[in-house]
């Protein structure tokens, strides 16, 4: 029959076993959570991100929470009779902002799980923010008379004859070469236009001549309207994250048609998403339906944004060139290449002469500078960029600034513009400037704090889990220690409390107790004891079962008395 010191050391033992494994378990946990984390984590942003009705970005992507602003600067030309003269410019003064409340929200939205893909229409209400302007919507400007000089841009392909008719009309209707109306008629209300009026009701053109609108304003139908941007397909990133938010077509079509080569191809970003996992050094790309084509970014600098860091892509002067500087953009030309700093937009905008550049021709070549007056470029106020945070790919800040410019030339058999300097004439620049709010950007910080809570929680099971398994042979080395600080001599030999299998056995034989630190020392050679000393062993009640306490006391009674 086992004895109980027995039984108690298997229980030990079992115990013991138990932590070893367990402890072993757990670092091996620990092990593969710290090599795994990362790539558990990127699956759940994965799950999170993708896009589709279900998911987190979901909402703000299809109604963004964020307030935006959408900043609309005009020219004012002040002296308008003297143009043709060659002896001066044009004097412009810039009039606003006109600050427009945005209210975005995207429609039609149809699913693709085929290629992963969604497609829809945006539509924005535009609300005129009186309080946030520099203006009234009922201020004058005057400016070029786009109009006009659309017709007759257009009749300069024509033949003679067409273009005859054409400056007949003209003359007709008496058209001068700049207008003035209100700021509240050039943007959203338009106002009508009498050769506009002539080529919808007489298209002796045909095909010819294109009139999509009855009046004239810049952003004439597009208040609430959801057709005059297109149709955008985009990735949903549920096969790959990298895809996110990238344009797959514009319009159904993967090519615009309005470029060559691969000038033409609808890729980028269709502006909610850049693809995660950015690095510095590269560059992000943004399609511009307004401008039928995709700008490219270039990295420029890091940068914080409400406490998170981002990556700042800004639009250099290789974004605005078509080919002067960098021969990879030749294909953006258009037929009508020109020194670097504006982009031929001429065909996306119904074969008008429409060229976009940065405002003020900020990042472009002296020579547009030098055409007129009253433009002073700047990288504060009229830089095009955009922050990224880069593990997700979504913009920080976004700064979109864009100016229209109307080319003016002399057109044979236009008697209006016959005598007329070549012009890149600037009409109209905007801004949309977004920030991410604190209470998004909140959010994004959580992200590595996650990253590093699970490498930290991955370190701490690794050191628990080693420390559970060194516990049982640590026990066991101070048990041993333990046991052999004390011996008992038995049968004229030095034994082990351990060695003996009960305490009954250890009491029965137990002689003497000697301290480790004493144990080379005999106790017949003790200094303390007397040869004709009287020796008493005393053994004190033991306290429990399994303890016992063997003392020995010396009482020395003198025999002899003292002699005198």
């Amino acid at each position: 029959m086992p004895t109980q010191n027995s039984a108690l050391w298997r229980r030990r033992s079992n115990r013991g076993l138990f932590i070893g494994i367990f402890g072993l378990c757990l670092g091996l946990f620990g092990i593969l959570c710290g090599m795994f984390w990362e790539d558990i984590f990127n699956w759940i942003k994965h799950k999170e991100m993708v896009l589709a009705p279900d998911t987190q970005v979901y909402e703000n992507w299809k109604t963004p929470p964020i307030e935006l602003h959408l900043d609309i600067y005009m020219y004012n030309w002040t002296n308008p009779e003297e143009f043709g003269n060659l002896s001066s410019k044009p004097i412009l003064q810039q009039l606003g902002p006109y600050r427009f409340i945005d209210k975005p929200d995207k429609v039609d939205i149809v699913w693709h799980p085929e290629n992963s893909s969604v497609t829809y229409r945006r539509r924005s209400m535009y609300y005129f923010d009186a309080a946030g302007s520099a203006g009234s919507l009922d201020d004058e400007v005057t400016t070029l008379n786009a109009v006009t000089l659309s017709a007759a841009a257009t009749a300069k392909q024509w033949s003679s004859i067409k273009r005859g008719i054409v400056d007949t009309g003209l003359k007709i209707y008496d058209r001068e070469i700049s207008v003035t109306k209100t700021v509240d008629e050039m943007l959203f209300t338009g106002y009508s236009d009498t050769m506009i009026d002539a080529a919808r009701a007489f298209p002796v053109f045909g095909d010819d001549v294109k009139v999509p609108f009855d009046k004239f304003g810049w952003f004439y139908t597009r208040n609430g309207s959801a057709d005059l941007t297109g149709v955008f397909n985009v990735y949903t990133g549920a096969d790959d994250l990298t895809k996110l938010g990238q344009m797959h077509s514009w319009n159904y079509q993967t090519h615009t048609g309005f470029f060559e080569s691969f000038c033409g191809l609808t890729n980028g970003s269709a502006g909610e998403f850049q693809p995660p996992q950015l690095q510095p050094g590269g560059s992000v790309g943004l399609f511009t339906p307004d401008m039928c084509r995709t700008l490219r970014l270039d990295y420029e600098e890091t940068v914080e944004i409400e406490g998170v860091q981002g990556y700042k892509f800004t639009g250099g002067a290789r974004s605005v060139d078509n080919g002067t500087l960098y021969p990879e953009n030749l294909c953006f030309c258009g037929g009508k290449c020109a020194p670097s700093g504006v982009m031929n937009v001429t065909a996306c905008r119904f074969d008008s002469p429409v060229f976009m550049s940065y405002p003020h021709f900020y990042n472009a070549d002296q020579y547009y500078l030098d055409q007129v007056e009253g433009l002073q470029p700047n990288k504060e106020d009229h830089e095009f960029y955009m922050v990224v945070e880069p593990r997700t790919g979504i913009p920080l800040e976004v700064a979109a600034r864009f100016q229209v410019n109307m080319l003016v030339e002399p057109i044979d058999g236009i008697a209006l513009y016959t005598d007329v300097p070549r012009i890149f004439f600037p009409l109209i620049w905007f801004e949309q400037k977004v920030r991410i709010t604190p209470e998004l950007a909140d959010q994004l910080k959580m992200l590595p704090l996650v990253l590093l809570a699970g490498q930290i929680f991955s370190g701490l099971c690794l050191a628990i889990g080693l420390i559970l398994l060194c516990w049982t042979p640590a026990q066991h080395l101070l048990s041993s220690c333990r046991n052999r600080h004390y011996d008992v001599k038995s049968n004229g030999q030095f034994k082990s409390r351990s060695q003996f299998s009960s305490a009954e056995e250890l009491k029965s034989k137990a002689s003497t107790l000697v301290c480790e630190k004493n144990a080379g020392i005999s106790i017949d050679s003790s200094p303390l004891l007397v040869p004709n000393s009287k020796h008493v062993m005393v053994m004190p009640k033991s306290q429990t079962r399994d303890s016992v306490a063997t003392a020995s006391t010396v009482i020395s009674e003198k025999t002899d008395s003292k002699k005198d």
